[in-house]
């Protein structure tokens, strides 16, 4: 019998499926077995096989990268995976395991919450009562990185607002307006309001800043009060200073304040920007959105090669694939 390409074996790298398409069908090609009955229950080559074609027909669900991370937003989903990348469980030992960790579930739930989502998408197969990851799925949990630790962050049953605007925000800080052409503008609002809520974003109070500069009059032809001068002094030419600093630093209310520019603004000493508030992603946010783009490029990469793969001959000569179909690549993390 020939050797087990195991996606799980100690001490080996997850390989991504053209490395292992194209090992297991040179390995099919020198194999010389007795009958076929003994490819389909003895080899395991032939089992991995299917779990990759299996893979293959999941992928083109158009919905299947948003239905990969309602399924990965699970905490308890993650500690399976990443458990089962070390070998086979049944769900009484993941059961045990997962008591250990303070969490107690029926071996029902197990198997209907936790691992038959996972199935479904691809991360794990299970045999004889036995469920391991695949070998996307242990590529997956190679990648998860801090995903474990904002999982609970994100909603596990959503359409992935959050996802696509995190994502889009690794390009650079966005205006509400912006982000409205990247999420529906109906669910604007409550998206901003959860990440922020969850420090995964930061934005200014208020709907836009308002800052005031000098302009480039001669001062000195104009006379001043001291509190006008106070005022003219505090700010500072280069950024613009907002009302709030103004006050704090002369120590004048800010109505009282803003009294004082306006008179400066009619002597054309001074005149005001406004400046749009600006939405970006905090140190957690941005690890968040690096996972998931890291998520998204694996998606990408495994279409991409099991598409060649499956659909050369030379490479699929120990048995044939189905035909070829139509390529549809995942969708990206969008609305």
């Amino acid at each position: 019998m020939i050797t087990v390409l195991s996606p799980t074996q100690k001490n080996q790298a997850p390989q991504t499926p053209s490395e292992v398409l194209r090992k297991i069908n040179a390995q099919c090609r020198n194999c010389s077995p007795i009958t076929p009955f003994e490819c389909i229950n003895r080899c395991p080559i032939y089992k991995l096989k299917n779990e990759l074609r299996n893979l293959w027909e999941t992928m083109e669900n158009p919905n299947y990268l948003k239905e990969l991370l309602n399924v990965l937003k699970n905490k308890t989903r993650l500690q399976i995976l990443l458990a089962i990348t070390c070998g086979r469980y049944s769900a009484t030992q993941l059961q045990a395991q997962l008591k250990e960790s303070g969490i107690s579930h029926s071996q029902a739930n197990i198997i209907e919450e936790y691992l038959r989502p996972m199935v479904s998408v691809g991360l794990t197969s299970v045999s004889r009562e036995e469920y391991y990851a695949t070998t996307f799925g242990a590529r997956i949990a190679e990648q998860l990185g801090c995903f474990l630790e904002f999982a609970a962050k994100l909603s596990d049953r959503s359409e992935c607002y959050e996802e696509a605007l995190l994502k889009s925000l690794l390009l650079g800080a966005k205006t509400f307006e912006e982000i409205e052409a990247v999420i529906p503008p109906k669910a604007v609002s409550r998206t901003l309001k959860r990440l922020r809520s969850t420090g995964l974003i930061s934005a200014p109070d208020g709907k836009a800043y308002i800052f005031f500069y000098r302009s480039k009059r001669d001062f000195s032809k104009d006379t001043l009060t001291p509190t006008e001068q106070q005022i003219y002094d505090s700010v500072v030419n280069d950024q613009g200073t907002p009302l709030g600093a103004i006050a704090k630093k002369t120590g004048i209310s800010k109505r009282r304040s803003y009294k004082i520019i306006k008179g400066l603004k009619g002597k054309k000493l001074m005149f005001c920007r406004r400046t749009p508030k600006l939405y970006t992603l905090t140190a957690d946010g941005q690890n968040l959105a690096m996972v998931l783009e890291d998520l998204q490029r694996t998606v990408e990469a495994a279409w991409d090669s099991m598409q060649q793969v499956m659909h050369q001959p030379e490479l699929t000569a120990g048995e044939p694939y189905s035909a070829a179909r139509p390529a549809a690549k995942p969708a990206e993390i969008a609305a």
